[in-house]
């Protein structure tokens, strides 16, 4: 992410990269559904961790107070996708309602002004598994590299701001998905917010070109 904003060499063809991202988005997205149909909510939501897993604990460490807070919060976020696996409707894709329940879980931890209590998922063996996989492999690379760059954003950006950051230059979201994760709009609002979001991006963005130097991705 920072990468993108202080002008590190990366890829320019970000059509072709976004074109990737959505097909192999759609294939686990389509392995997700099948598998609630087939196998359950246990089976579906521990493909759906393994896929998303990384990047949704990622999240949360960019938004957490601490990096504890971000491991509970994960663990609290896998329970609850668990759980409200069978109840989704699918009107947006499965990793734009994740992302919506993992900034909730924020917000909700901001707003009790207390570090939280570890979920286990002793009803679904394998989902914690799969969680605890995650972790294992995510969270020393959070606690060392991303260590100081977290720290900045924690300091420079407020809540909003840092997942408006986080879902628009790491995870390539559209703008219409970040407006689904930030507001519970009715659906037919969703293209207005979509235009504010991109109009409060552009002020992030100078905002950290103050701190950082310029970015090189521009969307």
């Amino acid at each position: 992410m920072l990468g993108a904003m202080t002008g590190a060499p990366e890829d320019t063809d970000r059509a072709t990269r976004a074109a990737d991202d959505e097909r192999r988005a759609r294939a686990l997205e389509d392995e997700i559904r099948t598998l609630l149909d087939t196998a359950g909510a246990a089976a579906a939501a521990t493909r759906a961790i393994e896929g998303y897993g990384g990047e949704l604990l990622g999240y949360l460490f960019a938004l957490a107070r601490t990096s504890d807070d971000a491991e509970e919060l994960f663990s609290e976020l896998c329970e609850k996708l668990w759980r409200a696996l069978p109840q989704f409707r699918w009107d947006s894709s499965f990793r734009t309602w994740a992302y919506a329940i993992a900034r909730n879980l924020v917000r909700e931890a901001y707003r009790q002004g207390h570090r939280r209590q570890a979920v286990a998922l002793s009803d679904a063996p394998e989902v914690a598994e799969r969680a605890a996989a995650i972790r294992t492999t995510t969270v020393a690379y959070m606690r060392s590299d991303m260590k100081r760059r977290l720290e900045m954003l924690r300091e420079t950006l407020d809540e909003d701001d840092r997942t408006l950051l986080v879902l628009r230059v790491d995870r390539r979201m559209s703008w219409r998905d970040i407006a689904r994760v930030m507001s519970d709009t009715p659906d037919e609002e969703y293209d207005k917010l979509a235009a504010k979001l991109r109009k409060r991006f552009e002020r992030v963005k100078e905002r950290l070109r103050s701190k950082l130097g310029p970015p090189v991705d521009p969307s």
